[in-house]
């Protein structure tokens, strides 16, 4: 990936996870990253919609999961068209 951008989540029991952004966008107040656990373009991964739950004063970015299914079908077609020129196939 060019220009890539890593975060690095940490899970419950310690250990980190990075993934890979692919797109960002706002949405009512709120910042969503489409990200994925996969480095290489050319392979598949999956792939994942964060809310970024950090306030301002918070040393640290606190990412989440968006699990709600509407709030993932209403941002899935967001960025489905924020990432169409990118060669870069979703499939829910």
């Amino acid at each position: 990936m060019k220009d890539e951008r890593v975060i690095t989540l940490e899970t419950e029991n310690g250990d980190r996870v990075d993934f890979y952004v692919l797109e960002e966008t706002r949405v009512g107040g709120m910042n969503y990253l489409l990200v994925t656990d996969s480095a290489e373009e050319d392979e598949e991964g999956d792939c994942y919609i964060l809310k970024d739950r950090s306030s301002a004063e918070d040393a640290q970015a606190l990412y989440e999961f968006v699990e709600n299914d509407d709030e993932l079908d209403y941002l899935f077609n967001i960025f489905t068209e924020l990432i169409d020129d990118m060669g870069v196939e979703l499939k829910k």
